[in-house]
């Protein structure tokens, strides 16, 4: 048992040695820690320091306190799942296909809406602030692990406006593209990802613990002279999922001359 010491802070003492009894495996994944009172006794500290021991070590995301329960020695649980991000088609007039490598299913209808561009989905659609789109979004389920997803399309009038996207704003993905396409565009994509900590309502509806980060990506649609048509992102915790990409090598773009 690791000797308290003072002077020092005497939790962030406590917090280590808890730590390193979970490292060390005396305190197992899954398993409860000692209770406040056997925690008071092994390491002679008061109950508040126990209780900002605890916290620390749950905001470092090593224990899950259930209320009425106790503390928990977290555990990783199942595998990741892998989260393919490439998007493909069956020659130039066949169907758009994305394979995200899961078949997702969705408990719940998609929420259609109407919204307004922001300082942060703006920019990757060419759009000011308070520009309107329709919004869709979706809560995914991995049947295999349990694994949950959100999926949010955001879709600018101007965009809808040449489809049949303006009646059916919940459309699938790979049928929007299919959309966009027959309505003379050329897609491409670009696509960013970032890990954060998540919002109070994205860890209820992703049933993460604290202290998980999501991963979050931002897919931008383009097409005809390079137009942004459409942003989707897809939010997923990065303790339960890994994205897949697939690169090829491209030639790179053509150096513009200097006017003399």
């Amino acid at each position: 048992m690791t000797e308290i010491k003072r002077p020092g802070a005497l939790y962030q003492q406590v917090a280590a040695a808890i730590r390193d009894a979970i490292l060390s495996g005396e305190f197992a994944p899954g398993a409860p820690l000692p209770s406040e009172a056997q925690l008071i006794e092994r390491y002679k500290v008061s109950r508040p320091t126990v209780r900002n021991a605890v916290a620390a070590l749950r905001a470092e995301g090593l224990v899950n306190v259930q209320h009425g329960k106790g503390s928990f020695v977290r555990t990783s649980g199942l595998p990741p799942v892998t989260v393919e991000r490439r998007i493909s088609r069956s020659g130039s007039a066949g169907p758009f296909v994305t394979h995200d490598g899961i078949t997702w299913e969705q408990p719940d209808e998609p929420k259609i809406y109407r919204t307004e561009t922001t300082a942060i989905t703006g920019p990757p659609l060419g759009l000011g602030e308070g520009e309107a789109l329709f919004g869709c979004d979706r809560l995914l389920t991995d049947p295999a692990t349990g694994t949950r997803a959100l999926h949010r399309t955001l879709i600018p009038f101007a965009t809808a406006e040449d489809t049949e996207l303006a009646q059916a704003p919940d459309t699938e993905p790979a049928a929007i593209y299919e959309l966009l396409t027959k309505a003379g565009h050329k897609l491409w994509w670009t696509e960013t990802v970032q890990a954060r900590m998540p919002l109070p309502d994205e860890r209820d509806a992703l049933q993460i613990p604290d202290a998980t980060p999501v991963l979050h990506t931002t897919r931008t649609t383009h097409g005809t002279n390079d137009q942004p048509l459409i942003l989707e992102d897809l939010r997923i915790s990065a303790e339960r999922a890994q994205l897949a990409y697939r690169i090829t090598a491209e030639k790179p773009p053509a150096a513009r001359r200097a006017r003399a």
